[in-house]
């Protein structure tokens, strides 16, 4: 039977899992939707990324004695819809798709830095703040990419 602490402890990761399954289908949908093959590549290799954490979180969960969340939010399903529409109307606009993407990876971080608020055991910690450097890592090169594209 597990321990308040570590229903607790599930319920965060599971929040985080629900976030990367988010950020793997968002960067999927952005590397669907824009033109630039290295748009596509970066997209994709980041929906990889996210995957990886994923299953990272997951085999925590499962040593916690928990479920892992296997669904995406309800808000990012809807991100995702404005994606594939703002891109549709847009004509496939890769700086509307970047804009987009950058505004996932906000939410993402705002998840991370809820998470890494609560008392997490150290090798909890560790993961979590090494997936945070990649959300930053990712939302810091996907704002240069837009800029300069903007420029």
């Amino acid at each position: 039977m597990s321990s308040d602490s570590d229903n607790a402890m599930v319920t965060v990761l599971n929040d985080l899992i629900e976030t990367c399954h988010d950020g793997e289908k968002g960067f999927r949908t952005c590397a669907e939707s824009v033109r630039t093959p290295q748009l596509k590549s970066l997209f994709q290799r980041r929906a990889g990324e996210c995957g990886t954490a994923t299953q990272q979180l997951e085999r925590m969960v499962i040593r916690l004695g928990g479920r892992p969340e296997r669904g995406t939010s309800v808000g990012a399903d809807l991100h995702r819809r404005w994606i594939n529409l703002r891109t549709w109307v847009g004509g496939n606009n890769d700086d509307a798709v970047l804009h987009e993407c950058e505004r996932g990876e906000d939410v993402a971080q705002q998840h991370y830095e809820d998470a890494l608020k609560q008392a997490l055991p150290m090798d909890i910690r560790e993961v979590v703040e090494r997936q945070y450097a990649g959300v930053i890592r990712n939302q810091d090169q996907i704002r240069l990419l837009r800029e300069r594209m903007s420029a």
